[in-house]
């Protein structure tokens, strides 16, 4: 269901692990309800399906604390509206929604729906230097991730060359080297180490499958 242009009012039911975002419409129907990690990636996915579903959005939270931190830097980060509902608000009003007992899902609409009825909750602002803080800290994270996708990419390529059935065998999602790692492994392009080096490294290296 798209509101195409209307105003929606988005619910975060928050948590340790992961969130329940439910949104309601001017009507307080529900628009979409859905389970985040409480992962950047997760987060940003979110936010972008609620912008596309509505012109203008409002959120809000039930926990100001250490479990909603990513999640609340990241709206303010993006210009979003946020406001805080106390949880004891939030349980006094779920009385009145039909369903099952406390669930979520339940929570995350009382949320949404609490927000759309009322306007004097209190907006939740981050300092700008936490803001910028954030920023730096997700660029060098996604700078961490796309230097590990070439390590790994490197070591396939120069294993598929030294020895396919290492290749076939190795667990790269187990490898947590650095770049110096993949300088290690034998190029058949270099010149050979003498013998006393490669015994050095080899009486250091778990045994793999034979390549002969």
């Amino acid at each position: 269901m798209t509101t195409g242009g209307a105003r929606i009012w988005v619910g975060i039911d928050a948590g340790k692990g992961h969130h329940w975002a439910v949104a309601v419409n001017s009507g307080g129907e529900p628009v979409f309800s859905r389970k985040v990690l409480n992962d950047e990636s997760e987060i940003l996915a979110l936010i972008g399906a609620a912008c596309e579903t509505a012109d203008e959005v409002r959120w809000a939270v039930d926990i100001s604390g250490r479990a909603s931190s990513l999640l609340l830097a990241l709206l303010i980060a993006h210009g979003q509206q946020v406001v805080y509902i106390p949880g004891c608000t939030v349980n006094r009003m779920s009385g009145a929604y039909r369903g099952e007992g406390k669930t979520d899902a339940k929570d995350a609409l009382v949320i949404a729906d609490t927000a759309r009825m009322r306007r004097d909750f209190t907006p939740i602002e981050t300092p700008d230097g936490l803001v910028s803080t954030l920023q730096l800290l997700t660029s060098y994270r996604r700078d961490m991730i796309a230097d590990r996708v070439r390590l790994i990419n490197r070591l396939r390529d120069l294993l598929v060359g030294v020895c396919p059935a290492l290749e076939r065998a190795f667990d790269y999602s187990a490898a947590k080297g650095s770049r110096r790692d993949a300088d290690r492994v034998p190029d058949p392009g270099r010149s050979p180490p003498d013998r006393r080096q490669a015994a050095g490294h080899l009486a250091g290296t778990p045994q793999g499958p034979r390549c002969g």
